[in-house]
Formats: C-alpha cells, structure tokens, sequence
C-alpha cells in the first residue's frame, strides 16, 4: 500500500496525499444523547468533526473510539453529560480558515458558538472539547464567559481529586501540542501524564510536530523534517505515546515508531471511582 500511494502521488505531481501505515479508520457513527448522573457535576462534551470521522489507526493498541474513552471517564467521575444540539452539523470552520476560506469558516463557527452557548446555559457549565486544535481555535473567537477545556486540562482541573488515579507501569512518550502550549498549558500536561504514567518522557528537540492539520497529508516533508529528532529521544522501554491531537498523532506514530493516542484513553485506563 505504501509502495502504490507513493506511486500514484508521483503521477498526480504530489496532489493526492501520501498514505501511511498510521491512517486511521473510518469512526463509528454515534448517536450522542444527554446523560443524567449527579446533578451537581455536569459538562457539557462536544466531539469534535475529526473525532466524528476519523477513528484509530489499524495498529492502535485502544481499538475504542476517542468519545467512548471520553465518555468512560466522565461516567466513572459521575458526571452527567449535555451534547449540543444538531451535534453533527457542527465544526469549529478550521479546516477551512486554514485555507484562507474565511467566509466559510464564519459560516462554520456561528451555528457552532450559537449552540455551545445554549448548551452550556450561557457559559454557566464547563465545555469539554477532546481535540486540542479545535479548543484553542474556538477560544480565539468565542465570548471569553464560555469555558472551554481541552482534555488534559479538564482531567487536571476538574477530576485529579475526584478520580482514584493508579499510575500505568512502562514509559509513556508524551507530545504537547502547539495549541496546548499557546493555551499555556504545558505544566498540566506534566502533572496529568505523572499521575498515569510510572514514567513519562517529553522528547526535548520536539516542539512542533509539523503535520499543520492536514498539510501533513499533502506536505509530508513538512512532518518528517519537524520529527527528524523524535525517533532517538524515545527509550527503548517507551511503548506507547500520547497527544490531544488526531492528525498530529498519525504523524507523531509514523516517525516516533510507536503508536501515539490521545491522553484521554491513558486516563481512562489509570482511573478507577472514587
């Protein structure tokens, strides 16, 4: 297969992009209903268009979707969950700002703050948004009174003291996101990925893992220079690597040699009810 996409690449002048062993499946469509628990905990979760179209990879050790860990977590925390309204109409208009599609991503964001606006009762509950790009894309436009969490930082916010943490044996490969790090998160992912992991490593050299949303697919070079560093700062005992970004993940295993996840299923299997 990589043989024949890095054929068929060439023969279109690199306008399709280049297949690797790390793209993910097709996800499972979902029907997301609210979820009554404690009335005195409540987020509400939106799963994010990319969570809703692109599932784990083949050689993925978690084999769930990214929103069934999520919503794992949250139930054993005893949380009850609102989705917002018309949930798969909804998109953050990225994907196409990134373009310079600016007219269609305003047409994207206004139906989207419209209803997390409403779901969260005018910024009175938290909002849970798994996908760190799309979190920090929406706080740049959103009206600041609506609280907007990515995961690590509502795991580090909101669950640390309400979850029975039991760190997972091995080393865990962890990968900060520039969007976690402009949203000045970087300390919380230490904690958090510490509270999961017997031992965790964040590879020095790497900053920016270069697959730029989706330019990773069209511009591999791009991935493959920002990663040049990646493979020799993993320890040979490090199995596993986690993120809070799809796209970056697949860029992340193909060069880093392991299979990188989001944070989100290392803290579903580090967690158990209090």
């Amino acid at each position: 297969m990589t043989g024949i996409s890095k054929a068929l690449r060439n023969l279109s002048g690199d306008k399709l992009p280049l297949w690797n062993p790390f793209m993910p499946k097709g996800a499972k469509k979902a029907e997301f209903r609210d979820i009554k628990r404690s009335p005195d905990r409540t987020v509400v979760y939106f799963p994010t268009c990319i969570v809703r179209a692109m599932g784990p990879a083949k050689s993925d050790p978690d084999q769930r979707e990214l929103y069934e860990a999520t919503l794992s977590v949250l139930e054993k925390a005893n949380y009850s969950v609102i989705f917002p309204n018309n949930l798969h109409d909804l998109c953050c208009g990225m994907s196409f700002a990134s373009k310079g599609f600016n007219d269609q991503a305003s047409q994207q964001f206004k139906p989207l703050e419209k209803a997390l606006f409403a779901a969260s009762n005018n910024g009175e509950i938290p909002i849970l948004i798994e996908n760190g790009s799309c979190t920090h894309t929406i706080k740049s436009k959103i009206d600041p009174k609506i609280k907007l969490y990515e995961p690590v930082e509502f795991v580090h916010d909101f669950l640390l003291d309400k979850l029975i943490f039991k760190k997972q044996p091995g080393t865990v490969a962890v990968h900060v996101t520039c969007s976690s790090t402009k949203m000045g998160l970087a300390q919380k992912w230490r904690t958090v990925a510490a509270a999961c992991a017997e031992k965790t490593v964040f590879p020095k050299d790497v900053t920016c893992c270069g697959f730029a949303g989706d330019r990773g697919f069209l511009f591999p070079e791009l991935n493959t220079a920002a990663l040049a560093g990646l493979k020799p700062e993993i320890p040979p005992d490090c199995k596993a690597g986690v993120s809070n970004a799809r796209t970056c993940e697949i860029g992340l295993s193909l060069h880093g040699g392991i299979n990188y996840q989001s944070i989100m299923y290392l803290v579903d299997r580090s967690t158990i009810p209090k």
